[in-house]
């Protein structure tokens, strides 16, 4: 399959194309994202009660969550057919049986995650790791944490490891950023759509920088807006209908338009197309 490449712009039209389709459908698409967020929100509330219970809605959250993707991936394509965003569209990929491909696009992020722990382990050191912990500890028994334990932390190592890993975690996402819409819509197995998508994310790296950078953006002023509504609601209803404010409307905006972003990349990127929306090419002419 030839790879399309595309100029620093489309970055931006991905993130537009993603905010255009959650206006097309804000109540179906936006019901969607909320329920990730509901989900979310159960699980800091469960880290507050039970850490057994947290580990394991955790450990389903990470399960469901590619299967969640795709359900979004699927809703969007709908609503770019002039077609409704349904609930039920969330469960699109286990109705095609799909779930072990999906399922399967976890594997670069567990790879990252136990690299990262390889790596802090190589770069901090198991004695410094501990001493660390010791003095987390020693600061949580403290009323007031003494200044001088603070210093005694391997910041300039932990900033390195904290770098090393941001840098990673980008590349690992693009061995996924395209691949959950073409396992969705092209039945590519998930070790070739990932391999598919790192290709056209290294082909294309200016038009992810842009789209990356814009994201951040759009993502923090849509975060100001909420927290904003969300100072309302903790005047008049507390502290906790604030926290799930906040985490609901927040959810219900870049959701879709992540999701929506990554449909329409996979559309630019692979000149492909989905069984009833229109090409990339059909909606530029």
């Amino acid at each position: 399959m030839e790879i399309r490449k595309l100029s620093a712009s489309a970055g931006a039209e991905w993130l537009l194309g993603g905010f255009g389709l959650l206006r097309r459908s804000p109540f179906g698409l936006g019901a969607m994202g909320a329920l990730y967020g509901a989900l979310a929100l159960l699980l800091s509330l469960a880290a507050t009660r039970n850490v057994s219970l947290f580990m394991l809605l955790e450990l389903a959250l990470i399960l469901v969550g590619p299967l969640l993707i795709a359900g979004m991936v699927y809703a969007e394509s709908r609503v770019d057919a002039g077609e409704r965003a349904e609930p039920g569209q969330l469960l699109q990929g286990v109705r095609e049986g799909k779930v072990v491909s999906l399922l399967a696009t976890l594997l670069p992020q567990i790879a990252l995650t136990i690299t990262a722990m390889l790596l802090l382990v190589a770069m901090v050191g198991p004695q410094h790791l501990l001493e660390m912990g010791q003095t987390v500890e020693r600061m949580q028994q403290q009323a007031t944490p003494d200044p001088e334990l603070l210093r005694a932390l391997p910041f300039g190592r932990l900033a390195l490891w904290l770098l090393v890993v941001c840098i990673a975690a980008i590349v690992t996402s693009f061995f996924t950023f395209i691949a959950v819409p073409d396992i969705m819509f092209s039945g590519t197995r998930a070790w070739d759509a990932m391999r598919m998508s790192f290709r056209s994310c290294m082909r294309n790296l200016p038009a992810l920088i842009v789209f990356f950078i814009l994201t951040m953006i759009a993502a923090m002023a849509v975060y100001i807006a909420v927290m904003l509504v969300g100072l309302v609601f903790r005047a008049v209803f507390g502290e906790f209908a604030m926290q799930a404010v906040v985490q609901l409307l927040s959810t219900a905006v870049l959701m879709p338009v992540v999701t929506g972003a990554m449909y329409f990349a996979w559309k630019q990127m692979t000149g492909r197309v989905t069984d009833s929306a229109p090409a990339i090419d059909q909606l530029q002419a």
